[in-house]
């Protein structure tokens, strides 16, 4: 399979977002966050969320991904094992709430960029990893 060239970064997110949407099983909703920044990069859904419920996913996903008790098991893993890259421990993280499933993926090129996809919790979780994976390869560089 070709790897997708895309010339910008903001190309590169909202190909990405559009891909993750409409090749991931049962999906709902895509997105992009931006750790450095705490914001919502690129998003779509198929219905329509108050902004106020956006704004907090780019801030929960930092949470998840870069909150202070995360950070600290990750410098103990990182201390046990003797890694000493600047690489973040955790790149995925799936999330079940009462009626959906969330995927989040670091990008392997920018750590501090997480795709977010939001499937029915009916998903097969095995074939959400492995589409998510698949696109995030093709657009995401992991």
């Amino acid at each position: 399979m070709a790897t997708k060239r895309i010339t910008g970064f903001s190309d590169q997110i909202m190909a990405l977002v559009k891909a993750l949407r409409s090749e991931t099983p049962d999906c709902v909703a895509a997105g992009v966050v931006d750790m450095a920044t705490g914001m919502l990069l690129s998003y779509e859904t198929v219905d329509t969320h108050p902004t106020e419920v956006l704004d907090l996913l780019a801030g929960a996903t930092l949470d998840l991904f870069q909150g202070r008790t995360v950070l600290m098991i990750e410098d103990v893993f990182k201390e046990r094992r003797g890694v000493q890259n600047d690489q973040h421990y955790f790149q995925e993280i799936l999330v079940n709430s009462e009626n959906l499933t969330h995927l989040f993926i670091r990008m392997n090129d920018s750590q501090d960029v997480v795709a977010v996809a939001v499937c029915r919790k009916s998903v097969n979780v095995g074939m959400l990893f492995a589409q998510a994976r698949r696109v995030m390869k093709e657009y995401g560089g992991i």
